[in-house]
Parts: C-alpha cells; sequence; structure tokens
C-alpha cells in the first residue's frame, strides 16, 4: 500500500516536470516571433542612427532610439494577435517582468544621460540587454540565449570602451542580429 503512494508521488513528479517541460517549450515557440522582432528592430534602428550620425556628423540622430518602442510596441501587439498566446505561468511572467525592467532601464538611462548627467550610456545598456538575454536563456533552459547574453553583454562592454562615437552603435547592430538569429533558432527549434 504504501509503494503505491510512493509511486503515485514519483508519478506526479514526473507529470509536474513534464508540464513544465512542455510550457517552456510554448513559451519558446510563442516568444520566437518577439525576439525576431525586436531584433530585426535594434538592427535597423542602430544601423540608421549609425548611418545618419557617421554621414552629418551629428550625434543628435541618437534621438531617434526614443521612436524605437512607439513602433515596436503596436508591432509586437499586432503580431500577438494573429498567433497563438504566450501560456502564462511563472517562466512567461518572470520572462516578461526581465525584459520589462530592462526597457525601464535602458529608457531611464537613456534619458537622464541626455538630460541631466552625460554618461557612457552605450556601455551600460549592452551590458543590461546582455544580462537580460542570459537571464531569459536561464529561465528558459536555453543555451543559445545564454551564450549570446553572454558575447553581447562581455563583448559589448569591451566593444563600447575600445570603440568611440558612432561607432559604438555597431555593438547594438550586433545585438539585434543576436537576437534574430536566437529568435529563428528558437522558431526552427520549436516548430
Amino acid at each position: 500500500m504504501e509503494q503505491n503512494k510512493e509511486m503515485t508521488a514519483q508519478e506526479s513528479l514526473r507529470l509536474i516536470t513534464e508540464s513544465i517541460n512542455r510550457s517552456r517549450k510554448d513559451i519558446l515557440r510563442a516568444s520566437a516571433k518577439y525576439f525576431v522582432l525586436w531584433g530585426a528592430m535594434l538592427t535597423a534602428t542602430s544601423l540608421a542612427i549609425y548611418l545618419l550620425w557617421h554621414f552629418t556628423g551629428k550625434p543628435q540622430w541618437n534621438f531617434l532610439w526614443f521612436a524605437m518602442p512607439f513602433i515596436g510596441y503596436p508591432l509586437g501587439a499586432l503580431i500577438g494577435k494573429s498567433n497563438a498566446p504566450i501560456p502564462q505561468n511563472e517562466v512567461s511572467k518572470m520572462l516578461g517582468g526581465v525584459w520589462s525592467v530592462f526597457g525601464a532601464f535602458a529608457l531611464t538611462l537613456s534619458a537622464i544621460a541626455v538630460f541631466l548627467v552625460p554618461m557612457h550610456v552605450t556601455l551600460v545598456i549592452v551590458i543590461i540587454l546582455g544580462l537580460a538575454e542570459s537571464i531569459s536563456g536561464v529561465l528558459l533552459k536555453n543555451w543559445p540565449f545564454i551564450i549570446a547574453g553572454f558575447l553581447l553583454g562581455v563583448g559589448g562592454a569591451v566593444f563600447a570602451l575600445l570603440v568611440k562615437s558612432e561607432a559604438q552603435l555597431l555593438i547594438f547592430t550586433l545585438g539585434g542580429v543576436l537576437l534574430l538569429v536566437t529568435g529563428l533558432i528558437m522558431k526552427l527549434q520549436y516548430k
């Protein structure tokens, strides 16, 4: 009789583990399109600002960064309506929280750097972007995310310290490409 209870407990644990793994895969499958979207947005925005700054010599083109959320969020909402929703559970809530906190930090630090206290904002944002991607990888148990985030955060920090002026924007182009590629990998892995 007691052995049946242990078997039932073991079976319950197995079912819970399977459910969590299935949920993770569903989240990866549903989230892939958002990583592709934001990767494409980051790549296009950083390249546009880089080229405009490079050819005009005016760093004021950096204000275009503030347009990115006004374009990206409506596009994300549009994508979300046309596809299956992301399953809502603790993992998806934590994932959303990670990226919301990243966005709030990036916007706030950028505004502070522009209007209040000049700072090396590229360095800070590339580090927190790498952290956000790596933490997402940990939450989703996805090594491509962890590795891409680590490379972006650490490599981007070194690049931001070594390169001056508008060329620093190219690290965000690389970051966008990494987000885009990891999103595509997710799409292929979890069709």
